[in-house]
């Protein structure tokens, strides 16, 4: 009997991988979740993932574009009418996809060739949930005209670097509550997928001061600020686990 829970370079997992990339494929392809550079790089992240990581890791990622996606398209109407919108009809590129999973990605190599998937998971999930934090924040939140800007607490645009929102707020902490909750159902441990929420969460304001007080200034890139808050949360977590492997 093929063992699916093994994770690696295993029988079980690499046909799990295959079997759910290949939805993902699909799926993409038919409600236009990402356009079709951004379907090869979600594929090819959602392989590295998967066979280096284990397929519920996938799984975790997964939960992040799907929903993702519908908040996304919560509203689009409007936020496209007031230029809110990265897209015509809510799709997403491949850069994208290498702005909140290259990471992630990142983190399942260095799992695999440490052989330490225990914590490779949630390292791994540590990064997800401050991109799905971000993400829901800024697709929630820029419809709030309680905007501020983080640095100062004065009035401010929405969609404006460095904004928050009460909704906004909410909405980060949601997205980083689904993210805990799919990594609780791959590896149950309550304290673990609690800090996997809050760090999502922190990780959001690390990205909101990163967008005031340099992307507005033009010494950051949206990218970089991106990935340098992913990196907060993963090393927010690898001191949580008393930084294995040091």
């Amino acid at each position: 009997m093929v063992d699916i829970m093994e994770p690696g370079l295993t029988q079980g997992n690499l046909l799990v991988t295959i079997g759910v990339v290949s939805v993902l494929v699909l799926i993409s392809e038919k409600y236009r979740v990402l356009d079709r550079t951004g379907v090869y790089a979600a594929a090819a992240l959602g392989i590295t993932v998967g066979v280096l990581g284990h397929w519920t890791w996938l799984i975790i990622l997964l939960g992040f574009l799907g929903t993702a996606h519908k908040a996304t398209k919560w509203r689009f109407e409007e936020k496209a009418s007031k230029g809110l919108s990265e897209s015509s009809d809510g799709h997403r590129s491949w850069g994208n996809v290498v702005a909140n999973g290259g990471l992630p990605g990142l983190v399942a190599i260095i799992a695999f060739l440490l052989d330490d998937h225990k914590n490779g998971i949630w390292l791994f999930s540590a990064a997800v949930s401050v991109a799905a934090a971000d993400t829901f924040a800024s697709e929630i939140g820029c419809l709030d005209n309680r905007v501020r800007m983080i640095t100062t607490m004065k009035k401010c645009e929405a969609g404006l670097n460095g904004g928050f929102s009460p909704n906004g707020q909410i909405a980060a902490l949601v997205g980083s509550s689904i993210i805990a909750i799919l990594t609780f159902a791959a590896q149950p441990d309550l304290t673990l997928a609690v800090m996997i929420a809050i760090i999502g969460w922190l990780g959001c304001q690390v990205d909101s001061i990163l967008g005031a007080v340099l992307e507005n200034r033009g010494y950051m890139t949206k990218g970089t600020v991106n990935a340098a808050a992913i990196t907060f949360g993963i090393i927010a977590m690898w001191w949580h686990l008393g930084f294995p492997h040091l």
